[in-house]
């Protein structure tokens, strides 16, 4: 991987997962009769670069649950999942398509990059009625006394006909610095755990983050035109006076839309491109720009080889309340207001 600036120098570097994290893991199923199965998912989450543990050092740190599948109702799930804004919306993203996770949208506000997972969830996920889909999830808190505090829910709907597809969901997050970004082996109890940009990195002390999203995607023939939309916003900005706080007592919002565009030339060539509009106002008035160009050729069925190429940039005020910085996710922020990115790689399936 290639970065024009990453704190004020050029770094080239071998990094892992970027067109898809990864991973391994285990998901089985047995019948129970009447149409009833008992279902498990446990994933790992690593990095081919070093052997270590993604996740904050979560063993299965990507997905871990059991629940039980009708065949006239749909899924119930319990334990360490995705919100509904992955399991719906974020498939029309670039990110989750050819565009590495370095294209995803600045700070991976709406997580259609499962940068977070939720624990202690309970979620429901329907059966295809017709091309229409649903589903709810609820994560407890965990905290004696507080019912609310870390609590998650979350709901989405998708539509599948034909050619067209449409989705939507919402996310609903109680005390985000502990429940959404800090729920991880390594996490903090006390301080902040959402560091990873400054995109968002002065609103920990938020009390909320609330996630509403939608999108939808079109197929004529080869080429396939997508767009998804996403409004993040962080409330009471300063109610755990534990942490640094810009805006004190506001709320941080941010407008995100993205266009896309995908088209198989061949059967074993793919290219795509993406822009990104990130709309900052509130307590921050950041902008973001993003351009993000790929290419995805596959030697087989399981192994294909990728080249992406992303530009930022950035004006206004973020988090910190200085001049905001370019800030590709997955990487540390530029020293100026522009940010390039390229990276290639091969990728596996086993």
């Amino acid at each position: 991987m290639y970065t024009n600036n990453q704190g004020g120098g050029k770094l080239y570097s071998l990094t892992s997962g970027n067109l898809q994290s990864s991973r391994w893991g285990m998901r089985g199923s047995e019948d129970l009769g009447s149409g009833i199965s008992a279902v498990f998912v446990l994933e790992n989450g690593f990095s081919v670069t070093n052997g270590r543990l993604l996740q904050g050092g979560d063993e299965f740190g990507r997905q871990a649950y059991v629940g039980l599948s009708s065949s006239r109702i749909g899924t119930l799930m319990l334990g360490r999942q995705y919100d509904l804004n992955v399991d719906y919306v974020a498939k029309f993203a670039a990110v989750a398509q050819w565009g590495t996770t370095y294209s995803a949208h600045p700070g991976d506000l709406d997580n259609f990059n499962n940068t977070n997972r939720v624990n202690n969830a309970i979620k429901f996920k329907s059966l295809d009625y017709s091309g229409f889909t649903f589903g709810a999830l609820y994560s407890f808190g965990g905290n004696a006394g507080d019912f609310s505090r870390n609590q998650i829910w979350s709901v989405g709907a998708n539509y599948q006909n034909g050619p067209f597809a449409l989705a939507a969901a919402y996310v609903d997050v109680n005390d985000p610095n502990y429940s959404f970004f800090g729920n991880n082996a390594s996490s903090s109890t006390n301080a902040s755990n959402m560091t990873g940009s400054r995109v968002y990195s002065g609103y920990a002390s938020a009390k909320s983050q609330r996630i509403a999203s939608a999108g939808g995607a079109l197929t004529l023939g080869a080429t396939t035109v997508g767009a998804v939309y996403s409004n993040t916003v962080f409330s009471s900005i300063g109610t755990d006076a534990r942490l640094p706080a810009v805006g004190r007592g506001g709320s941080a919002r941010f407008n995100n839309f993205e266009v896309n565009v995908k088209h198989q030339v061949t059967p074993a060539l793919l290219i795509g491109a993406a822009y990104d509009f990130t709309d900052g106002y509130g307590v921050n008035d950041a902008k973001y720009n993003q351009v993000s160009l790929g290419i995805d050729y596959f030697l087989s069925k399981r192994t294909d080889l990728y080249l992406t190429g992303v530009y930022q940039h950035a004006s206004g005020r973020d988090s910190t309340g200085t001049q905001a910085r370019a800030n590709i996710n997955g990487v540390s922020a530029s020293s100026t207001s522009n940010q390039v990115l390229a990276v290639a790689g091969i990728r596996h399936k086993f």
